[in-house]
């Protein structure tokens, strides 16, 4: 894990008014609740009293109640009501849930995984997303399990040598396995690229940086650390992609197809349910594969041997291991 960032974790349709729900991600068990207000809190699910999962708890008085003993915790996670002590009671400050920085945009929940002192406030730094996103898009989402490694089901996205191989009968056919660049723009959280395969004709591929402007083809890839991910299609479609660290092996895709060639109500649905169906195939083949990946997470240095159309993988892995540097943790 990349510590000190906002990670996509959920979608903020899957918690509502009055809901409690418990889940795991970063490998660790959590609880998210929306009190009657609609406000969103993600605390770690234990109760700090004893142990107890607070996903087994209720709303109650807008805050969430323990269902062993009825300890009330308010959003930040400070108890608010020991009932065994009476409401005249003061509560010890010491005893809090722990809760994690949280906040909604784009229709995703945003978890801070790392020091909640350095949580950067979203209405000043603005949290992960593409601003290349037309407003008149609609989207549809479906989710997919996998059992691998975060870290390499991304970089499973940022791989052009495969899709010919991998994908030859959906979104690879017709497409040459000879690598040029890929030509790559990278900002401080972000890889961009743009595949330029070709057949093979005896040439020799271009590398990286003999590729000096920005190619013409409509179609390339954005990734934004730590986990969000974008098929720039065309310009009237999109594919957009949270991978959500569930633990040390699994990984829980939110896959999101943005769109505005067909937009009134009941043709979008058609549109989405065959699009949907296509995407699973191609993820599909793609997971037979990834889940074999040894060892199951990434790491800048490891026993493969990269080559150069593996240009936007090695980029990832650069970055990754900085950012998990620079945070100190």
């Amino acid at each position: 894990m990349i510590p000190n960032q906002w990670y996509i974790i959920l979608e903020s349709r899957e918690i509502r008014k009055n809901q409690v729900r418990g889940f795991i991600r970063f490998g660790e068990k959590l609880v998210a609740w929306r009190d009657g207000n609609g406000k969103l809190s993600v605390f770690a699910d234990k109760c700090p009293h004893r142990g107890i999962q607070l996903s087994l708890g209720k709303i109650k008085d807008q805050h969430l109640q323990c269902p062993f003993h009825g300890f009330e915790y308010d959003e930040t996670g400070k108890c608010c009501l020991i009932p065994a002590n009476g409401k005249a009671s003061p509560v010890p400050g010491h005893i809090r849930a722990k809760a994690y920085p949280v906040a909604e945009a784009h229709g995703f929940v945003y978890v801070w995984y790392g020091d909640a002192h350095q949580a950067p406030d979203p209405s000043i730094k603005p949290l992960p997303w593409f601003d290349n996103l037309d407003s008149k898009m609609v989207c549809s989402t479906f989710t997919a399990p996998w059992k691998a490694h975060y870290s390499r089901v991304i970089e499973n996205q940022l791989d052009v040598v495969h899709v010919p191989f991998i994908h030859r009968t959906t979104i690879g056919r017709g497409i040459g396995p000879v690598v040029n660049g890929p030509f790559t723009v990278t900002t401080e959280n972000s890889i961009s690229f743009w595949p330029l395969n070709e057949h093979d004709h005896g040439q020799v591929p271009l590398k990286p940086g003999q590729i000096t402007e920005t190619p013409s083809k409509g179609t390339f890839i954005s990734f934004i650390f730590p986990n969000l991910w974008q098929n720039h299609i065309m310009d009237s479609m999109r594919i957009v992609v949270a991978f959500v660290p569930v633990d040390d092996e699994n990984t829980l895709m939110y896959l999101r197809t943005y769109q505005k060639m067909v937009t009134t109500p009941v043709l979008r649905n058609i549109y989405f349910f065959f699009s949907g169906i296509f995407n699973r195939i191609v993820l599909r083949q793609d997971q037979r594969v990834v889940e074999t990946h040894q060892p199951i997470a990434t790491q800048l240095k490891m026993d493969e041997n990269l080559i150069t159309g593996d240009h936007p993988v090695i980029l990832y892995r650069k970055r990754r291991q900085e950012l998990i540097d620079n945070a100190g943790m």
